[in-house]
């Protein structure tokens, strides 16, 4: 299920919330903001940071548990010495997501002092990431045993044109993570040069880009012979995928990707050693990095003409 994303600009001793993760740097003192929270429960933040437990060191962690409603946990997040960048703040937002995971809320609230739109976009692409799992092959543990899976991110943020602007953009480019870290952890017998024609199709679909889809027949009658001899050891079809998105002027040269989808490389006979052969599973990133970046760009709407193309096949000896 997709992770919604919001900005939230309630007070955080007003908020309604499982979770609220503070991001902090180095050496801090407790924001102004959370003055009240921290009057709420009887002064442990304040007390924590004045004694210095919690210091703020990058990937630092420390939650407090409060009571059964208003803010339930605090999770104080250290993001270093480090200057407030982009980067930090993403960081920060994907370490917090990952104890969110553990102790199993369905929702959070992220609070960074002084937040502007480039780190809010950070912390959604962080969120993203943190929480991003690939459980489909798992066998799943008992019903009671099971924890609820994040599905709702709210940013403490003053709800401006240039905050929702750098939301929209944390998301696109989160999701589009999603798909390609999705294709990178599928094995090699469930990502198939198929699925890449499924996924492109899906992402024509979501955002009105044409798709062009060329199987072994089309590509012999193309004379695609470097190809061809790559994909005959394999009886799975060769794929080779074009996705064109039209954002910017009929006229405007297009930027074009170009991502290799060999969805598993045995390099031959003999040629590639046999440790760590399993991990030639990820010969077809670039192609789904492809993938995830249309995504993105077709959620950001970019005024830009972009065609992405991938070719996919399984490289495998045989007796063809």
């Amino acid at each position: 299920m997709p992770i919604s994303y919001s900005l939230v600009s309630t007070a955080p001793d007003a908020l309604e919330t499982p979770l609220l993760v503070v991001v902090l740097p180095a050496d801090p003192t407790l924001p102004v903001g959370l003055n009240g929270l921290d009057a709420k429960m009887q002064g442990a933040l304040s007390r924590t940071l004045a004694r210095r437990d919690f210091r703020g060191g990058r990937d630092e962690t420390m939650l407090f548990v409060g009571g059964d409603s208003g803010v339930q946990r605090v999770l104080f997040v250290g993001r270093g010495s480090a200057p407030l960048t982009r980067t930090t703040a993403r960081r920060a937002a994907s370490i917090a997501a990952r104890p969110a995971g553990k102790v199993g809320v369905s929702s959070l609230h992220l609070l960074l002092s002084e937040a502007e739109p480039t780190h809010v976009e950070g912390l959604v692409i962080g969120a993203g990431a943190g929480s991003w799992s690939y459980p489909d092959l798992q066998t799943q543990p008992p019903e009671k045993d099971r924890r609820a899976k994040l599905t709702s991110v709210a940013v403490l943020a003053s709800d401006t044109a240039e905050m929702r602007a750098a939301l929209a953009a944390g998301v696109a480019i989160a999701e589009g993570q999603a798909i390609a870290k999705r294709l990178g952890q599928m094995p090699g017998n469930y990502c198939t040069p198929d699925t890449f024609v499924e996924v492109g199709r899906e992402i024509a679909e979501r955002h009105g880009m044409g798709i062009s889809v060329l199987g072994r027949r089309e590509m012999a009658e193309l004379e695609m012979g470097s190809f061809l001899c790559v994909a005959q050891g394999t009886t799975q079809e060769p794929r080779l995928v074009a996705l064109e998105y039209k954002g910017g002027a009929p006229d405007q040269q297009p930027v074009v990707l170009i991502g290799k989808g060999l969805c598993f490389d045995t390099g031959g006979i003999s040629i590639k050693p046999a440790p760590e052969m399993e991990w030639m599973k990820f010969d077809m990133s670039g192609a789904g990095g492809v993938m995830g970046a249309m995504e993105a760009i077709g959620q950001l709407k970019l005024p830009i003409n972009v065609v992405g193309i991938i070719g996919s096949t399984t490289n495998m000896p045989s007796g063809e």
